[in-house]
């Protein structure tokens, strides 16, 4: 079989003002950040809750805080733990960090005290930066894990002084207890920077050394840390501004949480292009996000697919003056196509993004084109200087066009290893390609469209059965909200699974056992009989990660323990 992969059908498709092969800079996050700020240093950088700074605040305010780890005995190498929501704190330290010559591992406030000190010791994180209401998570883990200051800063720093008063007065703006902690330095983030020089400071680095190590999925086991290196996140950086040609002059908004890939990369390559941020603390807050469109017309809208869900079932959003509106994107989850007709009559036809990218490629590999055609429901094709091959997860054989296989990657933008893990590093990177675990297939233009993920993937009797496709149908039916598939030991088959759907139901509409019944046939009109779940769990809520990903492995074992030995 001719290896249809390399003949790359996606470049026949590229927008025109995309090479398929970029000429890269030499130069560190922190060196770029400095060439941003030399040619834009009264711009805003960030807008936070009304007020602006600069980047040359910025500037100042991260030479302080290097300064300040420097002072404390961080060398280069060390890692700094990012524990806190996208406020101010957070941007200042991403570059302060890079300034100092130090790496960053952003972590997530929703692991749990056990998950939090698998990672801080795996990563030997020396410092903290979290926020007073975080503090008590910190506080849980503090003897088990090995770093010695904890820098506290709150929502309300760097607001204008009458509204920060005010704010806490009125409890509009929430507040946490901290309290020392035996054996660790514990600072307030202003203090830290109180009296540090705003001279600058930049300790070295080559494109070879690691800026953030970056934790993913503990699926099968304790999560592992993508060492992601400085060249693999700057030439990822210019594939994507390339790929949506992104002007500095652009103001973006996005609720991607940094503490993510997804969110430290918007950031991160927003801060080094010179556009302007928007900054949203609180991802969950339709309203704040709808009034700071309102108030700052962005001219991107950068978010995971239920933040959108969200903004349209909130009227107000339709509502929208978007003439300054370029685009939406989404990413981190699949975006039902037939939500994408519904949330292009707001914002324009052909104004909807879906990219596609993980942790361990820094993270872009593929991206619908800016101006070319959108399909819905793809995930687009490779960027510059990435490839695409995929490998039928059982036969390991090369898909067809249009058949399904594993996702493999390869490009510059992969990571250098998981870290201290050199057998999964092994497994994940073979003769360079990584494999991602997500199923796709490939039209005959090169467009790429997600299945599902490989261990997502049930085996009913030998057939496979691919639970997005079984998503996709059921959130379509008028009574559910959101739905997620998923496969569980069949007590009668052994080796043999069932599938199992958890279903949110929309408001107003009665949990019952004839409901179940109504939606399963509805499934059996339209799937195989093989693919109609053995089991419909209704759910007030489906379990999701900090990015709003449903988290199919909590469901699984939910729902394995309910119906364990049930025929």
């Amino acid at each position: 079989m001719a290896d249809i992969y390399s003949e790359k059908p996606w470049l026949k498709n590229y927008d025109k003002h995309v090479p398929s092969n970029l000429k890269y800079e030499n130069k560190t996050y922190a060196e770029k950040f400095a060439e941003i700020l030399a040619k834009y240093p009264n711009k805003t950088a960030l807008i936070y809750m009304g007020k602006k700074i600069s980047f040359k605040e910025l500037d100042a305010l991260s030479n302080q805080l290097a300064a300040y780890l420097i002072k404390i005995g961080l060398k280069p190498g060390d890692v700094v733990g990012f524990h806190m929501p996208n406020i101010p704190a957070h941007y200042i330290s991403l570059v302060a960090v890079q300034k100092a010559g130090c790496v960053s591992t952003g972590v997530s406030p929703l692991l749990t005290a056990h998950e939090m000190e698998h990672q801080l010791n795996d990563c030997q994180a020396k410092v903290i930066i979290t926020t007073d209401i975080l503090f008590e998570k910190i506080a849980e883990v503090a003897d088990k894990a090995p770093f010695s200051t904890v820098l506290v800063t709150t929502i309300a720093d760097f607001l204008p002084g009458l509204k920060r008063v005010l704010g806490k007065a009125l409890k509009k703006i929430p507040t946490g207890e901290v309290s020392p902690l035996t054996g660790k330095n514990v600072v307030s983030f202003m203090d830290a920077l109180e009296g540090m020089p705003t001279s600058k400071v930049h300790v070295p680095r080559t494109m070879e050394d690691t800026i953030f190590i970056m934790y993913t999925g503990g699926t099968t086991g304790p999560s592992k840390g993508a060492v992601i290196t400085q060249k693999s996140f700057m030439v990822n950086r210019q594939q994507v501004l390339s790929w949506l040609d992104l002007p500095p002059e652009t103001v973006a908004i996005s609720a991607f949480p940094m503490f993510h890939i997804a969110g430290l990369a918007f950031g991160g390559f927003s801060l080094t292009n010179g556009a302007t941020q928007i900054v949203v603390p609180n991802p969950r807050d339709a309203h704040f996000i709808i009034n700071a469109v309102k108030s700052y017309k962005p001219n991107i809208i950068v978010n995971v697919p239920t933040v959108f869900f969200e903004l349209m079932k909130t009227p107000e959003f339709a509502k929208l003056d978007l003439s300054n509106l370029w685009w939406c994107l989404s990413a981190a989850a699949p975006f039902p196509p037939e939500n994408i007709k519904e949330l292009e009559s707001i914002i324009g036809e052909g104004n909807f993004i879906e990219l596609y990218g993980m942790t361990e490629t820094s993270p872009v590999t593929a991206c619908n084109p800016r101006y070319g055609k959108k399909k819905p429901a793809s995930i687009g094709m490779p960027v510059s200087d990435t490839e695409f091959k995929l490998v039928d997860p059982i036969t390991k054989e090369l898909a067809k066009i249009g058949e399904p296989g594993e996702i493999a990657v390869r490009g510059p933008q992969l990571m250098k290893e998981y870290l201290g893990k050199p057998d999964e590093t092994a497994y994940a990177i073979r003769d360079g390609w990584m494999f991602t675990g997500d199923v796709a297939y490939m039209d005959e233009d090169g467009y790429f469209y997600i299945v599902d993920r490989v261990k997502d993937m049930v085996n009913v009797s030998g057939f496979k059965v691919f639970t997005r496709e079984l998503d996709d149908i059921l959130v379509k039916h008028p009574d559910v909200d959101m739905a997620a598939t998923v496969g569980i030991p069949d007590p009668d088959r052994p080796g043999s699974e069932r599938v199992a759907a958890s279903i949110v139901l929309k408001p107003g509409v009665e949990k019952s056992d004839a409901k179940k019944e109504e939606i399963l046939q509805y499934l059996r009109d339209k799937v195989a009989p093989y693919k109609v779940p053995k089991v419909i769990h209704f759910m007030d809520q489906l379990p999701t990660s900090g990015v709003g990903k449903i988290l199919k492995r909590e469901l699984k074992v939910l729902l394995e323990e309910e119906f364990k030995g049930k025929s």
